[in-house]
């Protein structure tokens, strides 16, 4: 009898169709405020890896002078500058997206124009925050 039962019945699992457990990539297109959602994790992520390098550069600076001078010279190299530029970027994203966040934590900011026009703020703030830091490091180095 449970032989009969098995054989006839199906499982619900059985009469799905293969689909994804919930809505992904494929049909959701991609929008602002998914990206800066996801933007925001990476900056954190960046920001916690600026950070063990940060330590890296305290440990060389405790080693002594040739220690020092070895991470300062990478620090100056291209691939150095780079790091240095891209967990710049990351600090003022996460910061200004993370004053964003605790307007939306203060209840202001959910209409959809509003969450719109504060994510072009935060992107364009970020790349001004960025490059000017840049510049007025630069300037106080007497590159300019």
């Amino acid at each position: 009898m449970a032989e009969s039962q098995s054989s006839g019945a199906q499982t619900h699992s059985q009469k799905r169709h293969p689909r994804p457990l919930s809505p992904h990539l494929q049909v959701y297109k991609p929008q602002l405020t998914s990206a800066t959602s996801i933007f925001h994790r990476f900056s954190g992520i960046g920001l916690a890896v600026g950070v063990l390098y940060l330590v890296c550069w305290l440990i060389a600076a405790a080693q002594g002078a040739d220690s020092f001078d070895r991470l300062q010279d990478f620090n100056g190299s291209l691939i150095g500058r780079l790091l240095l530029f891209g967990w710049s970027a990351a600090f003022f994203y996460h910061l200004l997206n993370g004053i964003r966040h605790l307007a939306w934590d203060a209840g202001f900011g959910f209409e959809l124009p509003t969450a719109y026009k504060s994510g072009y703020a935060v992107i364009i703030g970020t790349v001004i925050f960025t490059i000017a830091a840049w510049v007025i490091g630069y300037f106080q180095m007497g590159a300019f």
